[in-house]
């Protein structure tokens, strides 16, 4: 049986005819791959500015308020209801005068208390130093009874004396007038020496009833003048500030009602993003606008405590000139961080919320490509270029949300 043999011609003519599918193939995988990916995108709905070579300053600008350099707090030191108000805010006030008066009738009748045991507990100590003063003067009393009887037995002595030796005078009487002196002489001896103990016990305990009496009397004064608190009184003399107290509100202890301005002076108090805590310190100077002109400011404390992102810091005022401020106004304040140098910039924009500085789309006719790039310092208004721009380059510097994934701009 013969065998059929296929032609190697037919073989030739698949091969020519999958050449050029698998080549077509290829190319169409190839520049899938390759190709860049773009996105059309309208000129009105993007922003482009252009790559300067110009100074750039350093410096950071931020809100500050005017405060007092000196203030103080009106606290209410005894809590009640508002009964009376006798001054407005804004008014000028003294040292001392009349601010407001409250009512706690359990705060009164409380202290009404406490000073009727105050006083009672004085007057019992009172009636125990009497009674030792009257102690004292019936040992007195004794004493001088005793010294009588005694000065009778020495008379008596004397006389029986002359008389026994005279041998007028039986023994047997002198012997009883010698015994009736040797008794006196030494019951005065022993009632004197008891009577100078007890003075000496009652000296020491009328000291210590006269320090009792007086710290109570202490303790009552300041009782007595604890109930003056219901009544608030300016702590300086000064202006008053965010004071409005309401009449029948009650207010507890130890809170605020307003403060007084001793109008001295102002300075300016700002929060600051902690973006900037290690390039700030004191002594930094800065200006404000006031009054149409630039006036110059200082930094007089940093506060490093960083809350919500933000810290603090306190400026003063550099010039001697008195400015008519007032408590709450803002200002503007341009602080410088490094003096003017000649730099690459680019205008700020939120572009860089989306790339980080580490790239952008650079305008090139009807197309923007996307590149690599480095940002250094930054103002307010500008960026300092440090690499992949040149000067006289247009770049997109408005959001690049919708382009992160993009490669190509097709400006339309």
């Amino acid at each position: 049986m013969d065998t059929i043999i296929k032609s190697k011609s037919n073989k030739k003519k698949q091969l020519l005819i999958a050449l050029p599918i698998i080549l077509v193939l290829g190319y169409v995988v190839f520049t899938s791959v390759t190709k860049k990916r773009s996105l059309n995108v309208k000129k009105s709905e993007i922003s482009i500015k252009t790559v300067e070579n110009d100074f750039f300053e350093d410096f950071m600008s931020f809100q500050a308020k005017a405060v007092p350099i000196n203030s103080m707090l009106i606290n209410i030191i005894e809590g009640g209801a508002v009964q009376e108000i006798f001054v407005e805010n804004g008014d000028f006030v003294t040292k001392g005068q009349s601010l407001a008066r409250l009512y706690n009738p359990n705060s009164e009748l409380a202290y009404m208390q406490q000073e009727t045991a105050i006083i009672e507990q004085i007057n019992n100590l009172n009636k125990a130093k009497l009674d030792l003063r009257n102690q004292e003067l019936n040992l007195g009393k004794d004493l001088l009874s005793i010294e009588h009887d005694f000065q009778d037995a020495k008379n008596l002595y004397d006389v029986n004396k002359n008389l026994f030796e005279q041998e007028i005078l039986a023994k047997s009487e002198w012997e009883k007038t010698k015994e009736n002196f040797r008794f006196q002489k030494e019951r005065m001896n022993i009632i004197k020496q008891s009577v100078s103990k007890e003075r000496q016990a009652n000296q020491v305990q009328i000291g210590q009833l006269n320090q009792s009496i007086d710290f109570m009397n202490k303790s009552l004064d300041i009782l007595r003048t604890n109930k003056k608190n219901f009544l608030v009184t300016a702590p300086i003399s000064g202006r008053l500030s965010s004071f409005e107290p309401i009449l029948g509100k009650t207010y507890a202890q130890n809170t605020s009602i307003g403060f007084i301005d001793d109008q001295k002076g102002y300075k300016l108090v700002a929060d600051v993003d902690e973006f900037y805590l290690d390039r700030i310190s004191e002594g930094q100077k800065g200006t404000v606008s006031f009054d149409n002109k630039e006036v110059e400011v200082k930094i007089t404390k940093v506060i490093p405590e960083v809350k919500g992102g933000r810290f603090q810091l306190e400026l003063d005022f550099v010039s001697s000139e008195k400015l008519d401020l007032k408590q709450g106004l803002s200002f503007g304040v341009k602080l410088n961080l490094s003096e003017k140098t000649k730099s690459l910039v680019l205008s700020k924009g939120s572009f860089n919320e989306d790339t980080s500085g580490k790239w952008i789309f650079v305008v090139k006719g009807n197309q923007a490509e996307k590149r690599t790039i480095k940002l250094g310092r930054e103002n307010p208004l500008y960026y300092e270029v440090l690499d992949g721009l040149k000067a006289g380059e247009k770049v997109i510097t408005s959001s690049y949300k919708d382009y992160k994934q993009v490669e190509v701009l097709n400006l339309e």
